[in-house]
């Protein structure tokens, strides 16, 4: 959990969980907007997939993109 505050934020910090997750030995990362992704091979391979899933997020138009 990271309890830490973001930049603007004021308050105490909300709660917040790893984006990344274990079932059985595969790796998966979810978004804010609930979606899973998955399985991969080890953390490390998630993490490079959540890096290419929000490259590929920034590219679309602005009205297309997950909010």
């Amino acid at each position: 959990m990271d309890t830490q505050r973001r930049t603007g934020e004021q308050g105490p910090a909300p709660f917040r969980s790893s984006r990344f997750f274990c079932v059985g030995s595969k790796w998966y990362f979810t978004t804010r907007e609930g979606f899973d992704s998955g399985p991969f091979a080890s953390r490390e391979r998630a993490e490079i997939g959540l890096k290419r899933f929000l490259h590929v997020v920034r590219m679309l138009p602005e009205e297309q993109q997950l909010h």
